[in-house]
């Protein structure tokens, strides 16, 4: 398994990972799938504003795929990410969300981001354990702010703290 940034090329199957998530599970919480031209276009968005995409690959088959963007479209957050992480169905419990997390947040460091959130289902455990064991709080739980499968689902908001600077537009 490898890990590298994603290229157009693998927006199909990074599609194809999304709409499993957002057919089978409540971690995306959209109910409509996508094409690959959406994913062409989101992942072109994510290239403009500098936000990397990244995917693991085992044998030439993208297996996975992690990014960030803007936590909040406000200058103020310029230094504060959110993130997310998907692993094909057919590899997850194989360390791939771990491995794509790790190397996300790397890439958040490298970049001079201060603080990566992290948004999750509040019934999705594994993701929670994942996040806690990479050093994420959990920040906040917001109660039935969103739907789908016919329930309304909460919403836990957790956060990894990515560098103890002082001066937000410094090195300090």
């Amino acid at each position: 398994m490898s890990i590298r940034f994603a290229t157009k090329e693998d927006c199909a199957a990074i599609a194809e990972i999304y709409n499993h998530a957002v057919v089978h599970t409540a971690a995306i919480w959209n109910d409509k799938t996508v094409d690959t031209d959406n994913r062409v276009a989101w992942f072109e968005a994510r290239q403009f504003a500098h936000f990397p995409v990244l995917v693991s690959e085992e044998n030439g088959v993208v297996t996975g795929y992690a990014s960030y963007g803007d936590w909040r479209a406000f200058d103020g957050f310029r230094h504060t990410v959110e993130h997310s992480v998907y692993v094909h169905p057919d590899h997850q419990g194989k360390g791939l969300g771990r491995a794509l997390l790790t190397a996300l947040i790397e890439e958040a460091r490298c970049r001079g981001k201060h603080v990566m959130v992290a948004g999750i289902e509040a019934q999705n455990s594994a993701s929670l354990h994942l996040h806690e064991t990479l050093g994420f709080i959990t920040t906040g739980q917001m109660p039935q702010v969103g739907t789908k499968f016919g329930r309304w689902l909460d919403l836990t908001f957790m956060q990894l703290q990515l560098d103890t600077r002082t001066d937000p537009d410094g090195k300090a």
